[in-house]
């Protein structure tokens, strides 16, 4: 490693999974209760994905892997 470079910590939680989740049922933000944030799954679920919006934002941050996990942890790749 280089000086420039830094270690990135990652989570126990699937990158491949909590995009598969948010693809197929992320309106109802099972991808937020797979990384812990209950929180706002629940909200998720209350607002059909924000209406779709919310959805699409998860989904691109997922699959450019700027998505965290409840520890603020970024996804297993």
């Amino acid at each position: 490693m280089t000086a420039t470079q830094t270690a990135v910590a990652t989570g126990t939680k699937s990158w491949i999974a909590a995009l598969l989740l948010c693809l197929f049922v992320g309106t109802l933000g099972i991808h937020r209760f797979y990384v812990g944030k209950i929180g706002t799954g629940i909200l998720m679920i209350v607002t059909f994905g924000g209406f779709g919006v919310w959805t699409l934002i998860d989904l691109i941050m997922i699959a450019v892997g700027n998505f965290k996990d409840k520890q603020g942890l970024a996804l297993a790749r």
